[in-house]
This record gives structure tokens, sequence and C-alpha cells, in this order.
């Protein structure tokens, strides 16, 4: 009897053993940083002719491309592991632009419907000014008639949430997405990417759009983001290990900022 006991509890330490050398093993995968560098779309039509462009797409003026391929160039000896877009034109061909500069072997570009701009429904590639105003209103507020201060009103007066949602609620077609409508398809996107690459960790390059940038960084990192500006072409720079994200940079220009 005494040797049935010891021969199972011989059995059984060598299970452990080979289990807890698997679970190390797989928490030693996991426990492997991944970057994350989040690009705005480069300078569009759109954005020179001062109109709503979110799931409606233009083209990258000259300008734009030029500012994809300085962010290219700044990031040209950073091996990228995976690189994704949604699928508009704009953000592929930033990310498109940006791969093309780097010195690495360069990955496929991943399509990711997730990542897409805001959807302003019937304020679609119509003037921002005309969008901007029928929020004003909405709020009946006394506010600014300027192009460039009413915006800077808008962002003071509202949350990024209350100025999504107010958007929504002024679209005359009912057709814009609510802060909660955007805010789950982008939960869904950063998981499924994590899923793919978080194991081997690396750099990831993911291209996306100015309003949905703020969002994202939200999901991850509830509270960090606070109010800073995603200009074309700016780098937010984050971190990925054992589950948790950490903010590095936000909307950083520098490497834009080289042709001035």
């Amino acid at each position: 009897m005494k040797r049935k006991v010891i021969a199972i509890l011989s059995l059984l330490s060598v299970v452990l053993a080979v289990f807890g050398s698997s679970v190390t093993s797989e928490a030693a995968k996991e426990s492997k940083e991944t970057t994350i560098y989040l690009v705005r779309h480069g300078k569009t039509w759109f954005n020179t002719q001062n109109q709503v462009q979110g799931f409606c797409d233009s083209l990258l003026t000259e300008e734009g491309e030029s500012q994809a391929k300085l962010v290219g160039e700044g990031l040209k000896n950073v091996k990228f592991t995976a690189a994704y877009s949604s699928d508009l034109g704009r953000q592929r061909k930033t990310a498109q632009l940006i791969l093309e500069q780097n010195e690495k072997k360069v990955p496929q570009i991943i399509e990711n419907k997730g990542f897409r701009e805001k959807n302003f429904g019937g304020f679609e590639g119509q003037s921002n000014d005309d969008m901007n105003l029928a929020v004003a209103k909405a709020l009946n507020l006394d506010y600014p008639e300027g192009s460039d201060e009413l915006w800077d009103f808008l962002k003071e007066e509202l949350t990024e949430e209350e100025l999504a949602n107010k958007v929504a609620e002024v679209d005359p077609t009912k057709t814009a997405e609510t802060y909660d409508q955007m805010k789950q398809r982008v939960e869904k996107a950063m998981p499924q990417v994590m899923k793919k690459v978080a194991k081997k960790g690396g750099n990831v390059l993911i291209v996306s759009s100015g309003g949905i940038i703020p969002i994202l960084l939200e999901s991850v990192a509830p509270g960090k983001y606070q109010g800073e500006k995603i200009a074309n072409c700016s780098v937010t720079t984050l971190t990925y290990k054992d589950g948790k994200y950490t903010i590095k940079k936000i909307g950083d220009t520098s490497f834009v900022d080289q042709k001035e």
C-alpha cells in the first residue's frame, strides 16, 4: 500500500512539474511587450476644404502624402510585426506610405473597420461649419461665429461623448453614430489586434482618424486622454503588456515638423 502511495505521489509531482513549466512558458509568452504606433492619416482634400469627413473619404493631398513619408522616415528603423488601418482609402494610403520608407521587412496591412472615423450621417461631405452651427444652436447658448472659434467653443463646452451625441441628435437623417456606437466598435477592434500580436510582442502600426483616436485611448486607458490635439500624421505611442496599456505620447508631431 505504501509503495502505491509513493508511486502515485511521484506521478503527481511529475505531472505538476510538466504542467507548471507549461504555465510558466505560456506566461512568459504573454508577458512580451507590444509597442503600438497609433497614427492619424495625412491631410486630405476634405481637410483642406473644411468638409465633414467620417465614413466618406477623400484623397490625400500632396502635403498629406509628404506627412506620411516623413513619419515613415522617422520610423524607418522600427521593425513592425503587424500593420492595421480601416478600409478607408486615406488611412490605408497613409499606412502604405509609412511602410514604404521602412528599411526592415514590412507586414501586409490588415484592414479593420473598427478603426474607421466617426459616421457623421447626413453631415458627411458637408461644411464643418454647418454641422457645428447645428450643434451650437441646439445648445441654446451664445456662440462665436468664426469657424475656428466656434469649433474651440464646442470643444470647451462639451466632452467627446457629449459632442458626438449632440451631432447624432441634430443629424437630420438620424444616421450619425452615437458615442456608444463608436465606442463599441473601437472596443472590439483593439482586442482583435492584441489577440493576434500580444504573444510575440514587437511593434504594431495602426492608422486611424482624429475623431476615433481619443475614443480608442479612452477605451484602453480611461482618463488619460485630456483633449490633446490629434493633428494629421501625429503619432500616439502606447505599450501593452500583461493586459495593461500604458500611454507614452499623445499627438506627437515631431516627425512632420521636420519639414519646417
